[in-house]
């Protein structure tokens, strides 16, 4: 129920952070993985260092006309796409009267307007399957609202609303979509959080676990909704947390 050998799996963002775990994890399951992300090099690291029938798509997805080559480069390496993870994305940590036109929308387009043209692009190939997996990336600012997070957090409050319209719009065919919502983890989206060990004290102190997450934790959650363990489950935003909004 919760394997997913033999699935095609794409996954942005698949040269560093949680994006490279959930690469990694489908990797080491059994699952044909195509790695998206903007860094050439990082991307043939992580595939260097990763087990399993990999490839590797270098790509600048924050250019919305850029969705359906793409796509079509995607769908070289192993066919037909099953398995979408989306979690390419960029945190510039303005304060509010500091955002830019050209730096707001740079943040709305890759946080969520690539998630949903990718989606798009490769719905097609899913529903010829009857059988299709949309993963998103929503964040604690999907739910709250942070300092300096005007742009990153209106981005990921759509994300939890693409998540429900994307699963009206086709879970009738067999493609679930849900999103991911992590909380305090060390990658390097999350460095400067991480660098003051007072202030990562602090946000660990704010979850019910008394923790920050680890890179392992959230690898259960996302094989969780890759598989047909989730398959009664669509439109929703599952946060690992250690329980942050919980409290």
């Amino acid at each position: 129920m919760f394997s997913v050998a033999g699935r095609v799996a794409c996954v942005t963002g698949a040269s560093a952070g949680l994006g490279r775990v959930i690469a990694t994890a489908l990797a080491d399951a059994g699952a044909h993985v195509v790695g998206v992300a903007r860094r050439a090099e990082a991307l043939s690291a992580w595939q260097d260092e990763t087990t399993g029938a990999t490839a590797a798509v270098a790509a600048d997805l924050s250019n919305p006309d850029a969705m359906e080559e793409v796509a079509t480069r995607l769908s070289s390496p192993f066919g037909g796409r099953v398995i979408l993870g989306s979690a390419a994305g960029i945190n510039p940590r303005l304060a509010a009267d500091d955002v830019t036109a050209e730096g707001g929308r740079a943040t709305l387009e890759l946080n969520l307007g690539a998630p949903f043209f990718l989606a798009q692009a490769l719905v097609p190939a899913m529903r010829a399957k009857g059988w299709g997996r949309i993963v998103t990336f929503a964040s604690l600012q999907s739910f709250r609202a942070f300092p300096g997070g005007l742009a990153y957090g209106a981005s990921k409050g759509g994300i939890a609303q693409l998540t429900r319209a994307m699963a009206e719009a086709w879970s009738k065919d067999g493609i679930t979509a849900n999103a991911l919502a992590p909380g305090f983890f060390p990658t390097e989206l999350t460095g400067p959080v991480f660098a003051d060990p007072e202030r990562a004290a602090r946000n660990a102190a704010q979850t019910c676990a008394g923790r920050n997450g680890t890179l392992e934790d959230i690898v259960g959650p996302a094989l969780f909704l890759c598989s047909d363990a989730s398959a009664y489950v669509t439109g929703q935003v599952l946060a690992v947390d250690g329980g942050f909004t919980a409290k």
